[in-house]
């Protein structure tokens, strides 16, 4: 049986190099999964720095959905998976289906989205389970500030806390990183 491990914490918090070091100590083949899709210049650069740190022995997956996928291709040979972020691929799910005007959207379509957003999680945490491989997720922290101004913002951060509830309670272990220290919460 596969292990899953969650981390989370704030913007710079170091949960990223905590979860690469958790990937490392695996001792085996690691797949990176990368959700983001950097349109900008500063995305760039983050994506840059991120692949600079990791080992050239690592693999990596670029995409944000079907990821189940990445344990039926067996092109791709590991023993750990580290995912990194939750928070990057909900953004990109919620956006894939390009709304007009997100203030415009209903209940009912938004409980729809977020109903699509669980599912893809879903299906890939029922494929870690039954693996035996160590999947480690990194996530966002979110909702501990302000309540934010617009729709949009107010819905990504509902969406995104209930998926973070929804991992965490799959999840064998929890960390939550705060100025690189992890505080093991689960």
């Amino acid at each position: 049986m596969g292990k899953i491990v969650l981390i989370t914490g704030g913007a710079r918090s170091g949960k990223s190099t905590y979860a690469e070091k958790l990937a490392t100590e695996a001792k085996g083949r690691v797949l990176y999964i990368a959700t983001s899709i950097p349109f900008d210049d500063e995305m760039k650069d983050r994506v840059k720095k991120h692949k600079e740190r990791r080992p050239d022995t690592w693999k990596t997956f670029e995409g944000y959905k079907d990821l189940k996928q990445v344990f039926y291709n067996h092109e791709i040979q590991f023993d750990a998976i580290l995912l990194d972020c939750i928070t990057i691929m909900v953004t990109n799910l919620m956006f894939e289906n390009s709304f007009e005007n997100f203030d415009d959207l209903g209940d009912k379509e938004i409980d729809k989205m977020e109903e699509g957003i669980l599912q893809e999680i879903s299906d890939f945490l029922g494929e870690a389970e039954k693996s035996s491989k160590e999947i480690i997720i990194v996530t966002n922290e979110l909702g501990s500030g302000i309540v934010p101004e617009n729709k949009m913002a107010r819905v990504f951060r509902d969406i995104a806390g209930r998926v973070n509830q929804y991992i965490a309670s799959r999840a064998q272990e929890v960390y939550m990183v705060v100025c690189g220290i992890q505080i093991k919460i689960k």
